[in-house]
């Protein structure tokens, strides 16, 4: 009885891949499952609206500072 070697390599190749295949696909519906658990249980905080005013003001302090450095830089 001779056994053919390129053919046990494709099976053993295709046994080794389809199991790394099906722990990749466990593993990712593992992961959405505690996510979708974790968002049951701990949901994200929502935003205040008057956070969101102030943010708009520190960010016209941000970009003025940065306008001033860039005309210092170039001032030399």
């Amino acid at each position: 009885m001779e056994t053919n070697l390129i053919l046990e390599g494709f099976k053993f190749m295709g046994l080794g891949m389809g199991t790394v295949f099906a722990f990749l696909i466990i593993m990712i519906l593992a992961i959405n499952t505690m996510a979708s658990v974790l968002h049951k249980f701990f949901p994200e905080p929502q935003e205040n609206t008057t956070l969101a005013t102030d943010t708009k003001k520190d960010k016209s302090k941000v970009i003025a500072a940065i306008s001033a450095a860039i005309t210092h830089h170039r001032e030399g």
